[in-house]
């Protein structure tokens, strides 16, 4: 007989649910995990992994163009196999779901292959008639794609699931939302052949990082065919034989223009529907679940994590508040994050990568308290490494406190930026001073010298600037 009272229930098996119920496991409680789709959830399946083995063969494909540039012949014709592509990036999300999977095994964990909703004080009905009891529930349901009216999602308007599993390269391809899927969905697109517009509301691509970095990378974008419009918006669009014919508004000015696909990636809302919370405290504001510090909601006993739970949308935000809520569940000393200690990877060609403030927020923080702010650049021209790569355009931003040399923000462009950009995330963490990090020994030839020379820079000592 299946056992339906537990200690801890999960419901949602992404990278916050699953990491949840392990270590709830660990901790010895008894743990469900209620998932009704794929197991990893829409990161591990539609999203992150997904993505990255796609983003991946793009970087094979631009290195064998560029072989003879590297003294390697034979190499330059190289073309795109989209569907070997998308085949090994199917795979690779096969492989980890089957890896959580194991996981769940291997900790204990009972999973149940359901959808489930609130059903009273500890209680939740699972639509396959059962019913669960547990002392305390975890709502990691995540989100999904915002829809567009002027765009419905249909055989040559993608949404991220289409766009992953793409039988043709589009000959010509609209994106709409520059953010970080956007934007990495451009490049793709782009390596393997497509003619890509990619289209914001905002003044800059990628709105959420620093200005500076936004304008390189808009500039990198540009340089590689990408053409880029930004205060643009989708006003209609109608789908013929042809394409999809749109209507775009760009700075006071109509734009009508037929694409093959349109790929749709202007944000993402919270999956709070059917999960019982209108008979209960909890507080749901524009798609998202309220919660504390500790994940906490307003209901006694329900908490909920990750995307669901708001901004930022990020999986190893999910997964650190996974480990934080179980942990204050169970009684060990534990603190909120501060979301300016979480890392920011759009895995674009080149990535870019942040932590922390951008220069204009530091300075209007800075301002409010009386203080000054300094400022560190150093670019990937000066670096010994990156020039042997054949990678020498990027930047990378620090940003300090001028009294107290606190590291308010940090930000990186380049092909690299994402593996970069956790040295800082270690220096945020342990709270490093400027002199900390300047005193720090970075190993040569690295990419890393390229963060101890903006921290240099920031305080006039850069070495290769």
């Amino acid at each position: 007989m299946t056992k339906t009272s537990f200690d801890l229930v999960v419901v949602g098996g992404g990278p916050g649910g699953y990491v949840a119920a392990i270590r709830g496991a660990q901790l010895g409680m008894s743990v469900a995990l209620v998932e009704r789709a794929e197991l990893g959830g829409i990161c591990l399946n539609w999203g992150c992994i997904p993505t990255k083995a796609l983003l991946h063969s793009a970087t094979v494909l631009r290195a064998c163009r560029e072989a003879a540039h590297y003294g390697v012949t034979g190499a330059g014709e190289a073309r795109p196999d989209l569907a070997a592509m998308v085949a090994r990036s199917r795979k690779v999300a096969g492989r980890l779901g089957q890896g959580v999977a194991h996981l769940m095994k291997k900790n204990g964990v009972t999973v149940f292959a359901a959808s489930a909703r609130l059903a009273g004080s500890g209680k939740l009905a699972l639509d396959n008639g059962a019913t669960l009891s547990a002392t305390h529930i975890i709502l990691a349901t995540g989100a999904r794609a915002r829809e567009l009216p002027a765009l419905p999602v249909g055989e040559r308007i993608w949404a991220y699931r289409q766009a992953l599993v793409a039988d043709a390269i589009p000959a010509s391809l609209l994106v709409v939302g520059a953010g970080a899927i956007g934007a990495e969905f451009a490049s793709f697109y782009r390596a393997v052949g497509a003619e890509v517009t990619l289209i914001d509301m905002t003044p800059e691509i990628l709105p959420q990082e620093d200005a500076e970095i936004s304008q390189l990378a808009r500039k990198a974008f540009e340089k590689q065919g990408i053409r880029v419009l930004t205060r643009c918006a989708v006003t209609a669009s109608s789908t013929t034989a042809d394409g999809v014919k749109v209507t775009l508004e760009h700075d006071g000015k109509k734009i009508e223009q037929t694409f093959d696909r349109v790929i749709v990636a202007a944000g993402i809302v919270g999956n709070v529907e059917n999960l019982g919370l209108e008979k209960t405290r909890v507080k749901v504001v524009k798609t998202h679940i309220v919660t504390d510090g500790l994940c906490r909601t307003g209901e006694p006993g329900v908490y909920a994590i990750g995307d669901v739970a708001g901004a930022p949308w990020l999986a190893h935000k999910a997964s650190h508040e996974a480990v934080l809520c179980v942990e204050a569940i169970a009684g060990l000393p534990v603190h909120a994050i501060d979301p300016l200690r979480i890392p920011a990877c759009t895995y674009s060609y080149p990535q870019v990568a942040s932590i922390g403030m951008t220069e204009a927020r530091a300075r209007e923080h800075a301002t409010r308290h009386g203080g000054d702010i300094r400022v560190g650049k150093f670019t990937f021209a000066g670096n010994g490494k990156a020039i042997a790569m054949g990678e020498d355009q990027g930047l990378v931003k620090t940003v300090f406190d001028a009294k107290s040399g606190e590291l308010l923000g940090a930000h990186i462009i380049h092909p690299e930026a994402s593996e970069l950009i956790t040295g800082y995330g270690v220096a945020a963490s342990l709270e490093a001073t400027e002199e900390d990090l300047m005193h720090t020994v970075f190993a040569h030839p690295t990419l890393s010298e390229t963060l101890h020379e903006s921290v240099l820079a920031a305080f006039g000592r850069a070495l290769h600037a």
